[in-house]
């Protein structure tokens, strides 16, 4: 790859292995590469361990989500969901086990997959899907078994509240759809940018994250990125961050936050932003923590930079890998 595609890469996706030593990340030319945390993260270390041990090329667009199970890699791109085989990506070996397309309705154009999610309940992938609907894939059969309905726009990001068989979908329309993951039925529809304190208009209505945490949700876009109570569907924090957040996670009594701008934001439950940490890329897509295992337990953001920031201490940046 030459040095101007380089210049305008960005990162859109992260997944960690489940070993937790390996890290996968997906570009906007269809590109996944491999880095071996436990390489870059010994004491003897060079510039070469910050370094891809493998790169391929997965889909012909971007790779918009990557997600891990305990054996597996899912990558998702323009229309489609791959699955490769964890053991053989790290003996470098990069052929998909199968790839799998939506039944679209119309054929003349290729939505792409903006995010996916697990749902543990029933062993199935959640696919917020650019024809504005989200897409059940049953794991156990390998078919699409159901089509959630209701987004008059692309969605952009899914969650799951396993404990509640609740699904929830943030789309470009504004809304946080809460869906029974039993039935397939739409239960509450959540239009945040309705809401006085979360209406930001001069940055649009659209969602474009959404993580939960038992009976909480964080969600973000054009409106300020919020907190909810969702027995009550009512907001009880805003984060007054500026620009539009991409990626949020609940962290031990934090919540870690990326979008516009070069930093990770620590926010408290309450409201009040506790630090922005400097990162490499101007503005940010993505953000993992690595809690598949105690020796690699890292921070890893990426965006519109080939590099990916590593943070072994979430105050300061360690490293950064590259493409």
């Amino acid at each position: 790859m030459g040095p101007v595609e380089l210049l305008h890469m960005s990162v859109f996706s992260q997944s960690f292995s489940p070993c937790g030593r390996f890290l996968a990340a997906g570009n906007n030319y269809g590109e996944i590469a491999v880095f071996s945390l436990s390489a870059a993260l010994s004491p003897d270390a060079t510039a070469q361990s910050q370094k891809p041990v493998l790169t391929f090329s997965a889909h012909e667009g971007p790779v918009y989500s990557l997600l891990s199970n305990d054996c597996h890699l899912l990558s998702a791109g323009n229309g489609e969901v791959s699955c490769w085989s964890w053991a053989e990506l790290v003996k470098k070996n990069a052929k998909p086990l199968w790839t799998k397309r939506p039944n679209y309705t119309s054929s003349l154009e290729i939505p792409e997959i903006n995010s996916m999610t697990f749902n543990s309940r029933d062993n199935s992938l959640v696919l917020a899907g650019g024809d504005n609907n989200v897409h059940i894939l049953d794991l156990e059969c390998g078919l699409f078994k159901s089509v959630l309905q209701g987004h008059s726009d692309y969605v952009h990001c899914v969650s799951v509240r396993g404990r509640e068989a609740e699904i929830l979908s943030g789309g470009e329309d504004g809304a946080v759809r809460m869906w029974d993951s039993r039935t397939g039925q739409c239960v509450h529809c959540i239009e945040v940018h309705k809401y006085e304190s979360c209406a930001r208009p001069q940055f649009g209505k659209w969602i474009s994250c959404v993580t939960t945490d038992s009976d909480w949700m964080l969600c973000g876009g054009g409106p300020s990125l919020s907190m909810w109570h969702l027995r009550s569907l009512s907001p009880t924090s805003i984060f007054p961050l500026i620009g539009c957040q991409r990626q949020t996670s609940f962290y031990q009594d934090m919540i870690l936050a990326v979008g516009d701008g070069p930093s990770v934001s620590h926010c408290l439950l309450g409201g009040e932003v506790k630090a922005q940490i400097p990162c490499s890329p101007q503005s940010l897509n993505t953000l993992q923590l690595n809690t598949n295992s105690t020796d690699y337990r890292v921070l890893t953001v990426g965006g519109s930079s080939d590099h990916i920031d590593v943070f072994t201490n979430l105050s300061y940046r360690t490293f950064s890998f590259s493409f």
